[in-house]
């Protein structure tokens, strides 16, 4: 069964304002599960490093095996997106990864492990991809920008997901029952969310349906290095926020989850706004700005010997890069010469490979010097965005005149 049988119909069939509603709420109820996945994997990092008696490099191993499961779908999520559907592509990759979430504590040894959180990245990437072509379906049939909204609800379920982690650390839980609660939860949520999922996208253009991936070039290129750095800043938040609080700056790992909350938090707020700073500023010098900001503010959070004030740090950094992934998604799906799909999992092919480069390499810094010092690696990448945004082209969003 080809695209065309699944995934495509004409716009006018689905142009319902009470269908485009219950599938603007239906994406952002999915953003939002994926980020309080993200946000409970990061809050229990540390608890991996402990069941498992890992040191900085394994953990950092273990990280990898995360981003070279999702660097690998990518070759193939265009494909089996167009294969699937949208609807059940999420779906099934959404449950897949809540109940990998709730038995990551429970593998008999490190090899088990690792095969796990390799698979836990492939259903990550695709479910990232499906959940994205959604959204940017839904800013073109919706005449205005939603990609801002969408990631901001990423970031509220990470924050959620990271304070929800907290409060039952605080309250002496077992982390593994912990993580079964969440992975239970998200599981439920994930297959109500997609039940609302448009039925069919918007007709790709004429000659591109069949093509499942392109190989990233010019600006479709840049975007991908611009993901690339993006993430490798988002995703050492993620890991490594927690560990660094609790190592660092010597406090317990229910306060640490803090600090991962403020960025989080701090994220979602610069999100909601994103939108409506996009169509008054424009993508470039949204994104410039950004990256400043958050360049600054994280060398501020490593330089501060003050666990208030590196908290505050990694919530100015969360509202800089707010902005980052949004923008630079759905620049990739407004590429010529492929399917939105395809061509954000294109972007995302280079824009991943942040995650492959950033584990080992923070690990492998950690374990010669410090955390703090490699953490140095997440500011030098996020000052590499901010120059690299003046290359991108502007576009105008949807809602937006030209």
């Amino acid at each position: 069964m080809t695209v065309s049988q699944i995934d495509v119909l004409p716009e006018s069939a689905m142009s319902s304002d009470l269908r485009l509603r219950r599938a603007g709420i239906a994406a952002r109820a999915l953003f939002a599960a994926l980020g309080m996945l993200a946000g409970a994997w990061g809050a229990h990092v540390p608890s991996v490093k402990a069941v498992y008696g890992l040191d900085e490099g394994l953990l950092a191993l273990a990280l990898f095996a995360v981003a070279a499961g999702a660097v690998a779908s990518l070759f193939v999520a265009g494909r089996l997106i167009g294969q699937l559907g949208t609807r059940r592509a999420s779906l099934w990759t959404g449950v897949l990864l809540a109940v990998l979430l709730a038995s990551a504590l429970l593998w008999p040894s490190l090899p088990a492990l690792l095969v796990a959180l390799v698979v836990f990245g492939m259903a990550m990437s695709v479910h990232d991809v499906a959940i994205n072509a959604e959204g940017t379906a839904l800013e073109r049939l919706g005449g205005r920008p939603l990609m801002g909204q969408l990631h901001a609800m990423f970031s509220v379920g990470a924050m959620a997901g990271a304070l929800v982690a907290g409060a039952m650390l605080r309250l002496a839980w077992p982390a593994a029952l912990q993580l079964a609660l969440v992975g239970g939860a998200l599981a439920l949520a994930i297959g109500v969310a997609c039940a609302g999922m448009l039925d069919a996208h918007p007709a790709a253009p004429a000659g591109v349906g069949e093509r499942r991936f392109v190989w990233p070039r010019g600006p479709l290129l840049l975007i991908g290095l611009l993901i690339l750095a993006g993430l490798l800043a988002e995703g050492a938040m993620y890991d490594w926020s927690v560990l660094y609080l609790q190592q660092a700056r010597g406090l317990s790992q229910d306060v640490a989850a803090l600090g991962y909350a403020a960025f989080a938090g701090a994220m979602a707020v610069g999100r909601f706004a994103c939108d409506r700073l996009r169509a008054r500023f424009g993508d470039r010098a949204l994104l410039r700005g950004g990256a400043w900001l958050g360049t600054a503010a994280l060398a501020l959070a490593l330089l501060s010997p003050h666990p208030a004030a590196c908290v505050a740090g990694f919530a100015l950094a969360g509202l800089g890069l707010a902005p980052v992934v949004p923008l630079l998604y759905s620049a990739a799906s407004r590429a010529p010469g492929s399917t939105s799909a395809a061509a954000i999992a294109a972007a995302s092919s280079i824009g991943y490979s942040g995650m492959v480069i950033g584990p080992p390499l923070i690990g492998a810094i950690a374990e010669v010097s410090s955390l703090g010092a490699a953490l140095w690696v997440v500011v030098a990448a996020i000052a590499l965005l901010a120059l690299g945004a003046g290359r991108l082209q502007e576009d105008s969003p949807p809602g937006r005149g030209a």
